[in-house]
């Protein structure tokens, strides 16, 4: 499950007259053990990849719904190490791209070169690293080249030109368009700039450009899909997870197959 196989999971769904849909899940809430249940649901779902976020004690790009579930599964004690033997674990059974969402303190505590080896023996095809700044990403995508994993770089909406053309250029597997100014959380509404502001990432990304923050119904969904190559849902997906409403899982990834 290398990084190319994330990007052309994600062409291919653009190819065939629809748009992705990636969503982000907390790995622990409610459990480990409950991590494949999860997996299998969204992918029987029709989720083209899914964000696997780990637990952390100090999650500064994630709002309250996310943070919560984090907290939920760090009471059950989850790791960085427990995810990634999990995800080896179920592998078999899971055929969609998964993508792990962690912050840099848990990747050094592991080890750099151990994580990236692992990364590729359970079949993560990329990392998102919020707290690693372009200027410092080479500390870990050496080993990630190495081992043949995507990392991923965020863009936000507040970033110059130049600076978005150096993201695009360096991200992989796709490029992960922040569209909100501040955490993770429900929105009711967008920028005003946002349909140009995707527009420009789309100009210059040689990767799908995938959206995310702050979608959480399915006309979101929809609108923004129209926008970019897909698009990314989290905290509305971990409160449906925790909750137990799969019909709503169902209609959002749903509202991204609208499109032929």
């Amino acid at each position: 499950m290398s990084k190319q196989f994330l990007q052309t999971t994600i062409e291919d769904c653009v190819t065939k007259g629809d748009r992705a849909f990636i969503p982000y899940i907390m790995a622990g809430d409610g459990g480990l053990d409950r991590l494949g249940e999860q997996l299998i649901l969204l992918q029987e779902a029709g989720a083209t990849a899914v964000e696997l976020g780990i637990p952390f004690s100090d999650p500064v790009a994630d709002g309250p719904t996310i943070q919560e579930a984090g907290k939920r599964a760090l009471a059950h004690g989850v790791s960085l190490k427990d995810v990634l033997h999990e995800v080896g674990r179920l592998r078999n059974e899971i055929q969609i791209p998964i993508v792990l969402m962690t912050y840099l303190n848990p990747i050094f505590q592991y080890g750099i070169p151990e994580f990236a080896a692992d990364c590729q023996t359970v079949g993560v095809s990329g990392v998102i690293v919020p707290d690693l700044p372009l200027e410092e990403c080479q500390i870990l995508k050496t080993d990630l080249t190495k081992h043949n994993v995507a990392l991923i770089q965020l863009v936000s909406l507040t970033s110059p030109i130049d600076r978005i053309q150096q993201i695009a250029k360096a991200s992989e597997g796709f490029l992960y368009a922040v569209t909100v100014t501040g955490i993770t959380g429900f929105q009711n509404e967008f920028a005003d700039n946002l349909k140009e502001h995707l527009a420009l990432l789309k100009k210059y990304s040689m990767v799908p450009v995938m959206a995310g923050f702050g979608i959480s119904t399915p006309s979101q969904v929809q609108e923004l899909s129209q926008l970019a190559d897909g698009v990314i849902v989290g905290s509305r997906i971990v409160e449906a997870l925790h909750s137990g409403n799969h019909k709503l899982i169902r209609e959002l990834i749903g509202a991204s197959k609208k499109h032929r």
